[in-house]
């Protein structure tokens, strides 16, 4: 097992009691230090710095799965893993908390405007004015994305006397007072705070532009936790500029230093009211240990048992813990037929099952099937020989 990006000890610590040998690295990989690095390699952990490639995946020829310790899957090449049969895990909910409580934080930061009053104290000058600084209570919050971290959001702001809308392209069910909104124009007129919170499909890239900001309502503030590419920071450092927008606050940037310590570099450096931060919308210790604890977990239930319940690029099957007998993990194109000739051919070399769980995914099909006593080496070689096989494992009770 390799995990990157400093990665919290509880995974390292529950991968070594399922038996890896886990090794650390404390930043991001480069495409040519990950294909040198990942021969032998049968569990990556990344984060979001680390991209893999098609040809990253090419020279892994050891690798099972990829743990993304994050919630955004897009720095991997998902249909290229599931093509070579590398499940992919993310952690969706966990850091869910963290985010929207630093949103709100900035909220509030931004309405008062307090990064220029801190960086004036310390610049020795005492600047006591309520001139531009607001109450939150009362004022309108616009969410843009109402998935888990804009519900909660949304949630948490209502408490503080917020009044919420929202937008998405998904039918979501609003909490509490929340107000759909039909289009994103409309909530932009209307919010005093618009805040990201959108996924990273390429789709999305440039979602946030000039014209959107000129939709903004005047003096009204932005917040972008989501991905950094989706926002035009350009267009945005001339919205601040011009006082068309009272304020800004950003988690994520297009481009991000890979590792501790390296030059961060944007257009939005040294304004007024705007807050920059090193992506931490997640870094707090209860999230990160939260991840590692869940994604290790996958990862294990995978590389141990053959489950995929929540892999965002192979088919999820849940299957429960394998207690005795065999187990058998077979992932294969989705065709017509596959489950009968899985079964014949067990049949065939009188394998008895005893439970079976599939599910399909597109082009792929993924069965887990439970058998009575160990296979044998002509059992397995029946299934392996299958033209729509893309990959057979054998699974035993951990104790064995």
């Amino acid at each position: 097992m390799l995990l990157l990006e400093n990665i919290h000890p509880v995974a390292v610590s529950l991968l070594e009691q399922h038996g890896f040998e886990v090794e650390l690295q404390a930043g991001a990989m480069s495409e040519d230090e990950l294909v040198a690095a990942l021969p032998g390699v049968a569990l990556l952990g990344i984060r979001s710095n680390t991209t893999i490639t098609p040809r990253v995946l090419d020279a892994a020829d050891d690798l099972l799965a990829i743990g993304c310790f994050c919630i955004g899957t897009n720095q991997v090449d998902l249909p290229a893993a599931a093509e070579r049969g590398v499940a992919v895990f993310n952690a969706p909910y966990s850091n869910t908390r963290s985010v929207v409580e630093l949103v709100i934080g900035e909220i509030i930061a931004l309405g008062r405007r307090l990064p220029e009053k801190t960086q004036r104290m310390h610049e020795g000058i005492w600047d006591k004015s309520a001139k531009g600084s607001h109450e939150v209570r009362g004022r309108t919050l616009g969410i843009v994305g109402y998935g888990n971290i804009g519900t909660q959001l949304s949630n948490v702001a209502e408490g503080l006397g917020l009044r919420v809308i929202f937008y998405d392209t998904a039918d979501r069910l609003a909490h509490g007072n929340a107000r759909r909104m039909t289009s994103l124009d409309a909530l932009l007129a209307e919010a005093d705070v618009v805040s990201l919170h959108v996924d990273g499909r390429p789709g999305n890239a440039g979602f946030f532009g000039d014209e959107q900001f000129r939709r903004m309502k005047p003096r009204s503030m932005f917040i972008n936790a989501s991905r950094g590419m989706v926002v035009d920071d350009v267009a945005l450092r001339e919205h601040i500029l011009s006082g068309h927008l009272a304020g800004a606050a950003l988690d994520v940037f297009p481009v991000e230093p890979k590792k501790q310590g390296d030059e961060f570099t944007s257009v939005l450096r040294g304004l007024d009211n705007v807050i920059l931060t090193p992506h931490v919308g997640g870094s707090t210790q209860e999230a990160q240990e939260e991840i590692g604890w869940f994604v290790a977990g996958k990862l294990a239930g995978f590389a141990h048992e053959g489950r995929t319940e929540l892999s965002v690029n192979l088919p999820a099957v849940q299957a429960p813990p394998l207690v005795e007998g065999s187990r058998i993990g077979y992932l294969h194109h989705n065709v017509p037929g596959v489950l009968a000739e899985v079964n014949a051919r067990l049949a065939e070399q009188g394998v008895n099952v005893t439970g079976q769980y599939l599910a399909t995914r597109g082009e792929h099909g993924y069965v887990v099937t439970d058998v009575a006593a160990p296979l044998s080496a002509d059992a397995t070689a029946a299934l392996a020989t299958s033209p729509h096989t893309m990959w057979l494992r054998a699974f035993g009770p951990r104790e064995q």
